[in-house]
């Protein structure tokens, strides 16, 4: 069988790279957003208390992203910097020791859910016994298997760092069919299936997760790319600690950065929650429907990052100033256009979940607020994506956990100055627009004084 090459990010036709790199991680971040909205629209015919009892849970697997994101980002932007040099060897190790850490991380993380799961969900002081023992039944399986996630994030960096996006894609494909055939049956109980309510969706979420993993280590065993950095990588071997150090180096301020952000959420959701279960059940499935965005430049951040890595790798500066306008051209026009579903078309949206009027009252509130952020947000994600890759990780916590920081006094403000709940929207949208302000002049900055 004829071997084929991996993306070489560092020379061709740019818009042609970044596309054949991008378009197949939005379209599996669109999966991840598919999936997870899959799973809202289900649980949503259980009522509020049970959408509330994912998101409260829910918070949980959020909060373990940002851990994964050490091995995650420190794996792929070193990896990607040493296939731009073309060092296969050194990229196999950064590899290797990005695998290592992550399946540490997702044991770790797993034991410390199931021996406080109680404290945990107690956190944000939930009055109603069923949102409760929903929270719980969805976060044991969830953060309990949760190193399959991990696994498949980290992997997922490591494929793109090499120019393979299309194995992703592939693999999340899979994992969503399997997820929507899944959660009907599991969740409501379906023929022979028993109704298995919001532990249906944890278990559901679960399988597809493996699935992915499956198909992502098929992938490894069987691809023709060349170079395939990770069919040759030795998890059980021993590697130099600079591999290990430079990881942390780069990934840690990214990791410290994910998970205040989500700490930060958790105050949020905790402020919501005076506002009843309808609130906070708003907040989780609106997150999820706002993922249609976030996802989709979070992916296309993550294509730049390679591309950025390894371009800088290779000290191919102009290529990287060339990408970013490019990129950020693509993402301002996709942030506008979600921006006009949210602000004129509200109420078909958050019809799909909510049924009661409350929910619906508060849902379309939400949409309308946040929407005015959205093309913000994704040059944000965009930039974040592209700074990272020169491995200016610090940089962009520090500016990322200060402007987020600032929502919680924000919405404690607004909120108490007569806007209620939408307060609390109204800080999460003001704080998108001036980090997406500032990315971008940190951006314009940094190709003046560095990239020359």
């Amino acid at each position: 069988m004829k071997k084929t090459k991996s993306i070489d990010l560092t020379s061709g036709p740019i818009l042609k790279t970044l596309a054949e790199l991008a378009l197949p991680i939005m379209a599996s971040s669109l999966l991840g957003t598919a999936y997870n909205i899959t799973d809202m629209a289900w649980i949503g015919l259980l009522g509020s208390k049970a959408v509330a009892g994912v998101g409260v849970g829910g918070m949980y697997v959020w909060l373990s992203q940002g851990l994964v994101a050490l091995p995650r980002m420190g794996g792929q932007v070193n990896t990607a910097q040493a296939c731009g040099r073309k060092d296969y060897d050194e990229a196999r190790s950064y590899a290797a020791s990005a695998l290592q850490i992550t399946v540490f991380f997702g044991l770790l993380f797993a034991a410390v859910c199931l021996v406080f799961l109680d404290p945990l969900i107690g956190f944000f002081n939930l009055t109603d016994a069923k949102t409760y023992t929903a929270a719980g039944s969805y976060m044991k399986l969830t953060c309990g298997l949760i190193i399959f996630s991990f696994l498949n994030l980290t992997l997922t960096g490591l494929f793109t760092a090499q120019g393979d996006s299309s194995s992703p894609l592939m693999a999340n494909l899979l994992g969503l069919v399997g997820n929507m055939i899944l959660d009907p049956l599991l969740i409501l109980g379906v023929g022979p299936f028993p109704r298995m309510e919001t532990t249906g969706a944890a278990v559901a979420t679960v399988t597809a997760q493996i699935l992915v993993f499956a198909v992502l280590v098929f992938r490894i065993l069987t691809s023709r790319m060349e170079p395939n950095i990770l069919r040759e990588v030795h998890l059980f071997s021993r590697y130099s600690g600079k591999f290990y150090k430079n990881i942390f180096r780069i990934g840690f301020p990214t990791a410290v950065q994910s998970m205040i952000y989500c700490m930060i959420s958790m105050v949020l959701t905790r402020m919501v929650s005076g506002f009843g279960a309808a609130a906070i059940a708003t907040q989780r499935v609106g997150g999820q429907i706002e993922s249609v965005s976030w996802n989709t430049a979070d992916g296309f951040a993550s294509a730049l990052n390679a591309f950025t890595a390894q371009n800088y790798g290779a000290k191919k500066h102009d290529r990287i100033r060339h990408g970013y306008r490019i990129s950020f051209g693509i993402l301002a026009i996709w942030g506008l256009i979600i921006t006009a579903v949210f602000v004129f078309l509200p109420k078909p949206i958050a019809g799909l979940f909510f049924h009661d009027k409350e929910s619906l009252s508060i849902a379309v509130n939400y949409l309308i607020i946040i929407g005015f952020s959205e093309a913000f947000m994704a040059i944000e994600l965009m930039t974040i994506g592209a700074l990272s890759g020169l491995g200016m990780t610090k940089l962009c916590s520090i500016i990322s956990i200060v402007l987020t920081g600032a929502r919680i006094p924000l919405a404690m403000i607004l909120s108490f100055a007569g806007m209620g709940l939408d307060g609390i929207w109204w800080a999460l949208s003001l704080t998108s627009i001036v980090k997406g302000i500032v990315f971008t002049l940190t951006f314009r900055h940094t190709s003046r004084t560095r990239l020359q």
